[in-house]
């Protein structure tokens, strides 16, 4: 379950960064088409623009499905922290998808959304390094998470 674990936390941060692409893409095909003689209305389509598409389906999808399944795996793999950091990043991508909301209604709320995904990334990266590396605990013994192993520090 570790293993599976560290896959989907490092797929959410994996997810995050192509956001961030898929976001500038859809910016900059508007550029274009700006630079092009295009006007953009109201009325714009933008589900002719494919960085908006993937933008969508990562943040609406992709993403939310992996935090709920990093969540769920979470209580299964037997490493101190995993569930906490889990609900880390579960809770991040849940305010991600509020703050699109808020974008929606007040410029500043696409800053705190871009800010957040920052926050999302981090997480997730954290979360996932976090299970395959030792840490100390409270009486002085190292815990190797990988092979369940304990040894007594020098």
């Amino acid at each position: 379950m570790r293993s599976t674990y560290r896959a989907l936390a490092y797929l959410i941060a994996a997810g995050v960064a192509l956001q961030a692409a898929s976001v500038a893409l859809g910016f900059f095909t508007i550029i274009h088409e700006v630079e092009d003689g295009g006007v953009i209305t109201a009325g714009y389509d933008y589900d002719s623009n494919l960085g908006i598409i993937l933008h969508r389906i990562g943040g609406l999808g992709i993403i939310p499905l992996s935090a709920i399944a990093l969540l769920v795996v979470s209580f299964f793999t037997k490493v101190p922290g995993a569930v906490r950091r889990a609900a880390a990043v579960f809770g991040l991508v849940l305010l991600q998808i509020a703050l699109v909301f808020v974008a929606f209604m007040t410029t500043s709320g696409g800053a705190l959304h871009g800010l957040n995904a920052l926050a999302v990334f981090g997480a997730a990266i954290w979360a996932g390094w976090r299970v395959s590396h030792p840490t100390v605990v409270d009486h002085g013994e190292i815990v190797a998470f990988e092979d369940q192993t304990t040894a007594t520090s020098p």
